[in-house]
């Protein structure tokens, strides 16, 4: 079963949040939109879920896939 989605979002203050969806709060806070990233991606990654980054105007821009694996598919 795949994980919650990650979504990385900038915060009023310049700093970026990952959280996943649904949470009221956020999963970790970091400086730049990158760091963010990288950490959201590595999440998603290990629950097999969706990466969607959006921009600085908090528009969707990104999307990465982590849990269409088509090995693990049964068909």
């Amino acid at each position: 079963m795949a994980g919650k989605d990650q979504h990385v979002t900038k915060n009023s203050d310049g700093t970026w949040n990952v959280k996943g969806a649904g949470n009221s709060k956020a999963t970790s806070i970091h400086p730049t939109q990158k760091e963010a990233i990288d950490s959201a991606r590595q999440i998603a990654k290990n629950q097999k879920s969706e990466l969607f980054i959006h921009g600085s105007d908090n528009k969707f821009r990104a999307r990465d896939s982590y849990g269409n694996d088509p090995k693990s598919s049964k068909g």
